[in-house]
């Protein structure tokens, strides 16, 4: 194990002990040997909110915890924001699109549909973030009051992913689908299953969302 696999196992090791003091000054040091702040949220923030998720899922940790590690991840996330809008600056938008983006109704995982909107926002995009368990009015009246031309949802259940096709029916039903492009992603979803449910795009992750993104004309 190299030195960067060793502090980001250390960083995803930390953050889920809770150990806020430990996470950020591993952040630092792994920064100060060369690694990039991108890969550390990307890497071990994002693996180590997963696993408190599923520590919180089994009835191991409970929403004390859940609100403690939520405070450490902003922290960490305020240390790397600089850093982020430099990094992300190679994909700066030509096209700068209005965005709203929220987990959808039944759903409550927010770190991945976080990190997006961060990022989305540090590649120069108007980002309004509706935060989790969405239903499909607030989607709606977001998309109508932000005039946003792009709709990203996120699911981490299966159970859940199947309100997004709820969404884009609402849509259609109020005349709104060709002015928007719906683009989904989270662990729940595929390729397939977007192309299924009549959405315009899937995101693999943060990096190919923002590339699709930046490769859509504004509508």
């Amino acid at each position: 194990m190299n030195s960067s696999s060793k502090a980001y196992d250390r960083i995803r090791k930390c953050l889920v002990d809770l150990d806020e003091e430990c996470v950020l000054e591993t952040i630092k040091e792994a920064l100060e040997r060369g690694s990039s702040a991108t890969d550390i949220v990307l890497g071990p923030l994002s693996a180590g909110m997963m696993e408190i998720g599923h520590l919180y899922e089994e009835g191991e940790y409970f929403i004390a915890e859940l609100i403690e590690a939520a405070e450490i991840f902003k922290k960490a996330m305020n240390m790397l924001n600089p850093l982020l809008e430099k990094e992300v600056s190679g994909y700066k938008a030509k096209n700068r699109h209005r965005i709203v983006i929220g987990t959808v109704k039944g759903d409550i995982h927010d770190i991945g549909k976080t990190i997006i909107a961060i990022m989305l926002q540090a590649a120069g995009h108007e980002v309004h973030d509706l935060g989790v368990d969405v239903d499909v009015e607030k989607f709606i009246k977001a998309v109508i009051e932000y005039d946003a031309d792009i709709l990203c949802m996120s699911a981490l259940l299966t159970s859940t992913a199947k309100y997004m096709k709820t969404v884009i029916k609402e849509l259609e039903r109020r005349g709104l689908r060709k002015k928007v492009y719906v683009l989904v992603g989270g662990a729940a979803v595929t390729p397939e299953y977007a192309r299924k449910i009549g959405a315009d795009g899937y995101g693999k992750d943060a990096i190919e969302t923002i590339k699709l993104i930046n490769s859509l004309p504004v509508k």
